[in-house]
């Protein structure tokens, strides 16, 4: 039985973009949409296995764990998700977009797997300068209730980042004892 700490320790190494906490494994949800008692422990145990050796850095091992798991049981999205995280540590982006697709259609697109596996393709999407597309996931994946994703879409909507730099300039400028300027001028500012 795994502690919430650990959980913490092993989420943060195999999503290492999300926040702490956010997209936790939490082992009697992360295949909901499976009966737990379709999966064979032996599957589960692979699964667990893969995690350890990725929290030991032992990637080629922990890619093998999660490769055995998915060939011995197809059907589990929490095997193709965790995969991605180890394909994308090896900088191999196709391979992790295809385990992505997998999670996403084996979860129906819900649930905790569907928005860790929307995130982290919206993540590679936006490394590929396809913003559009990284939206689109981050919107799926903050209507699952992903703090990350909603925050990401916060920095890609243009206005929002627009907003943001100009309080960081009338904060900046207010702890500097100046006084903060009018907002056409902050924006002038934010084009130089």
């Amino acid at each position: 039985m795994t502690t919430e700490n650990d959980r913490q320790v092993l989420n943060s190494i195999l999503n290492p973009n999300l926040p702490i906490g956010e997209g936790l494994f939490d082992p009697e949800k992360e295949n909901e949409n499976l009966e737990k008692d379709q999966i064979p422990e032996m599957v589960l145990n692979l699964e667990r296995l893969g995690r350890f050796a990725a929290e030991k850095g032992e990637i080629q091992e922990s890619l093998a764990f999660f490769t055995k798991a998915i060939q011995e049981y197809p059907e589990v999205a929490s095997c193709y998700n965790n995969r991605a995280q180890v394909y994308q540590l090896h900088n191999n982006s196709d391979l992790a977009l295809a385990d992505l697709e997998k999670a996403i259609s084996l979860s129906g697109g819900t649930g905790k797997v569907a928005a860790n596996a929307f995130c982290q393709r919206g993540m590679l999407y936006r490394k590929e300068g396809k913003d559009d597309a990284a939206m689109d996931d981050f919107r799926a994946a903050a209507a699952l209730g992903s703090g990350f994703a909603k925050s990401k879409l916060v920095e890609l909507n243009p206005y929002a980042a627009m907003c943001n730099a100009m309080l960081r300039n009338v904060f900046g400028a207010l702890s500097e004892g100046k006084e903060p300027g009018r907002p056409h001028e902050l924006a002038a500012k934010q084009n130089d």
